[in-house]
C-alpha cells in the first residue's frame, strides 16, 4: 500500500495550494522520485514495483494542480512559471533525503523539462545522485513557425489564464486506456483522454523554461534521456500509433539531451509510445533494461552494495 502525504504549500494566483507526495518503501537507503508529466499524475504502480523489486524505495509526487493536488477552485495544470513547482520539489527531497543517501529523480514529459531546470539549480548539494528523464519536453512539437509564434507570447495575454483555441486529440489517450485500445487502467477524471486545455500563460512558461535549456544547463550528475525512435502527427487512429510518440518529435529530445549537462547518456527505443514505461510489453522491457544498465553504470558505479 502506498502512502500518501499532502504537503501544503504558499498560496499562488488562485488561491490554495498543496502538493501530494505517494510512498512504498523497501527499507532502502536508496530511493527515487517520480515526477509526471502534463494532463497526468502518479498511476504506474509497475514503474514503483519495478524499483521496489531492486531494493529501491519509491515516491512519487503529484505536483500542484494535478491528480491527488487538484483543488477544487484551481485550474487544471496552470503555472506561471516552471519555477511555481520548485517548493514541493524542494519539500519532498528534503523528506526522502531525511532517510535516504542516494536519490534518483525520474520524470516523465513536461516533468522532465521542471526536473532538468530544477536539478540545474540544486547543482552541487549533493541532493541527488542521478536524473534519469521519459520523454522530455525540450521543444514544442509543431512546426518551425508556430513555435516561433509561441515564443512572441511575451504580451499580456502571457499572463492571463486565456484557453488557447487549440482543440485536445483523444489520440493519445486512446492509445493507453482500457477502455480504447490500451491496456491501463487509470482515473479518467485526473488524465482525461483529450487532455487539459493549455493556457497562455501556461505556454509562456514552457517556452521560457525550454529556452533556458537550450541555452545550456550545468546539471552535475549523470543525466540518462529516453525517447522514443519515432514520433508521428496523426489526425485518426492507425495501428502504428500504438509504436510511436505522439506528443513530441523524438528528434527534438536527442537534439537538446546534450545541453543538460557534461554527462548525458541518450537512448531511444523502436515502438516506445510517448510515456516509455506505457509500452508494449517487449518495449517496456527494455526500457526498464536500460534504465537498470545505466543506473547501476553510473549512479551507484563503485558502491560495494551496488544491487
Amino acid at each position: 500500500m502506498y502512502e500518501i502525504t499532502v504537503l501544503p504549500m504558499q498560496s499562488d494566483f488562485e488561491g490554495e495550494v498543496v502538493a501530494t507526495l505517494v510512498s512504498r518503501r523497501a527499507g532502502s537507503r536508496r530511493a527515487v522520485l517520480y515526477l509526471h508529466g502534463f494532463t497526468d499524475y502518479f498511476f504506474q504502480d509497475h514503474l514503483a514495483e519495478h524499483y521496489l523489486d531492486r531494493g529501491i524505495d519509491f515516491y512519487a509526487l503529484d505536483l500542484r494542480k494535478y491528480g491527488r493536488s487538484l483543488l477544487p477552485h484551481q485550474t487544471r495544470g496552470l503555472i506561471r512559471s516552471v519555477t511555481d513547482y520548485f517548493p514541493e520539489i524542494d519539500e519532498a527531497v528534503r523528506i526522502i533525503r531525511q532517510d535516504h543517501d542516494e536519490l534518483t529523480i525520474n520524470a516523465h514529459s513536461t516533468g522532465g523539462l521542471v526536473a532538468s531546470l530544477w536539478a540545474d539549480r540544486v547543482r552541487g548539494k549533493g541532493l541527488i545522485q542521478g536524473l534519469a528523464l521519459n520523454s522530455p519536453f525540450f521543444d514544442l512539437n509543431v512546426p518551425a513557425p508556430l513555435r516561433l509564434a509561441a515564443d512572441l507570447l511575451k504580451t499580456p495575454l502571457s499572463y492571463t489564464r486565456a484557453a488557447l483555441p487549440l482543440g485536445g486529440s483523444t489520440l493519445y489517450g486512446r492509445t493507453l486506456h482500457r477502455s480504447e485500445q490500451g491496456e491501463w487502467d487509470y482515473d479518467l477524471e485526473l488524465k482525461p483522454l483529450s487532455g487539459f486545455s493549455v493556457h497562455a500563460m501556461w505556454l509562456a512558461a514552457i517556452r521560457r523554461a525550454q529556452r533556458r535549456l537550450h541555452a545550456g544547463l550545468s546539471v552535475d550528475v549523470p543525466v540518462l534521456v529516453l525517447a522514443s525512435a519515432k514520433g508521428l502527427r496523426l489526425r485518426d487512429f492507425v495501428p502504428e500509433a500504438q509504436t510511436a510518440d505522439l506528443v513530441l518529435d523524438p528528434r527534438h529530445i536527442a537534439r537538446w539531451a546534450t545541453a543538460l549537462g557534461p554527462h548525458v547518456t541518450c537512448v531511444r527505443f523502436d515502438g516506445g509510445l510517448h510515456d516509455l514505461v506505457l509500452s508494449a510489453g517487449p518495449v517496456r522491457k527494455q526500457v526498464f533494461a536500460e534504465l537498470d544498465r545505466w543506473t547501476s553504470a553510473f549512479v551507484y558505479q563503485g558502491n560495494e552494495n551496488n544491487p
